[in-house]
């Protein structure tokens, strides 16, 4: 053993040249990494998952899986996005096969400016005074606001739809606003999804205050909800593992990873910073699928993946890296609310075509509890640069 190697590394090193090894065997679509009882079928033409089936032949696939403690019929859940802004568009992904809809979300800020609007209502009558027994202040009042449409939405959504309901709340620091989530609870909503997109530019704050903040919200939330409350992340902490692992430690029901942090783009001709908006792509799962395959097994809370899922392909790997559930928004929005539909169909057929059931297939492909899941990751990425300079060192 090399003197700069440590045990941990050697056996995970060990652990991927023997799969690379039995899948260089097996040939090039054999599946890596497979457990000990599962053998694989061999794939048949191109081996894509994504091509519908007409006649539906796989409807007796069990999809059903659970999600925060829910039973949900498929794995494929409909993420916060436009297409549940209304009960149409939420019935209509509940009609094609997913397993629960994420509702849009609701802003801190959008909250944060409708309590100040209603103290300043309240301040504007403090010192007035009528002559005329005809004359009544303007009560404070949230009728027609943001909130009370948004708890409106979520309440006709929860009595029209089969599927559980989440709500979504979006925020960045800790306060009153979080309290919104009892009245969503109280609406109807089958568990609670926060949001929380915390840029940390201020670099006066460390990034112990960063993962402190984290916790404080979700305690916050679930001292006034019963129902499961998920913490949707961004990759961004020193050790987000860690900051995964105290969430989980801390009540967290589910993990939703990854949130996607909109950047600004840069118009060189206005020399203007304009707002960055755009659909994920496939190439951005690695990134959440590599972390739930370090966190499965490590982990209590439920793990949702969501970012670059595409076609059923995707949805199967991300699954197996150990997925409870796979959400999208992106391709919702691209083929419409039945293209989940496809994605269960995909997903169904491949589980055929195994000859595995969903739980079989799940964290099939996670890092080995029994591993060290750095000295698993590193061994990936030392025996990916040594396959890049035998492919591309000629």
């Amino acid at each position: 053993m090399p003197q700069n190697q440590s045990p941990q590394m050697s056996e995970a090193l060990r652990a991927a040249m023997a799969s690379a090894a039995a899948k260089s065997a097996a040939g090039s679509n054999a599946t890596d990494l497979l457990r000990p009882g599962i053998v694989p079928i061999q794939e048949q033409g191109s081996g894509s998952v994504v091509e519908p089936d007409p006649a539906d032949r796989h409807s007796d696939v069990d999809l059903t899986t659970r999600y925060l403690g829910l039973e949900l019929s498929s794995p494929v859940v409909a993420s916060a996005g436009p297409l549940s802004q209304s009960v149409e568009g939420m019935q209509e992904l509940a009609e094609a096969g997913v397993g629960a809809v994420v509702m849009y979300s609701l802003f801190e800020e959008q909250l944060r400016h409708e309590a100040a609007r209603q103290e300043a209502i309240q301040e504007l009558h403090e010192e007035s005074f009528s002559e005329a027994m005809s004359y009544f202040p303007t009560q404070a009042s949230n009728t027609g606001g943001i909130t009370s449409r948004y708890l409106e939405l979520l309440e006709k959504g929860a009595n029209a739809l089969d599927v559980p309901l989440i709500a979504s709340v979006n925020g960045a620091t800790h306060g009153g606003w979080t309290g919104v989530a009892r009245r969503m609870q109280d609406a109807g909503a089958a568990a609670i999804e926060l949001n929380i997109y915390l840029v940390p530019g201020e670099v006066s704050v460390s990034g112990s205050e960063i993962e402190d903040r984290h916790l404080e919200i979700l305690q916050a939330v679930k001292d006034v909800v019963d129902v499961p409350v998920a913490v949707k992340l961004s990759p961004y902490f020193s050790s987000f593992g860690h900051t995964a692992v105290r969430l989980s430690e801390a009540g967290a029901d589910g993990l939703v990873l990854f949130n996607r942090f909109l950047q600004p783009e840069v118009d060189i001709e206005s020399l203007e910073v304009v707002p960055g908006v755009e659909l994920s792509s496939p190439s951005e799962a690695r990134l959440p699928r590599t972390w739930i395959a370090a966190l499965r097994g490590r982990v209590t809370s439920s793990l949702a993946a969501t970012t670059g899922v595409e076609t059923s392909d995707d949805v199967v790997k991300y699954l197996l890296a150990g997925a409870d559930v796979v959400m999208t928004t992106s391709a919702l929005v691209r083929h419409g609310a039945g293209y989940a539909r496809e994605l269960n169909r995909g997903l169904a057929a491949w589980l055929d075509r195994k000859q595995m059931t969903l739980e079989q297939a799940r964290g099939l492909l996670a890092v080995p509890t029994d591993v060290p899941a750095d000295a698993y990751e590193r061994a990936g990425y030392v025996a990916a640069l040594e396959r890049a300079k035998a492919v591309y060192g000629r």
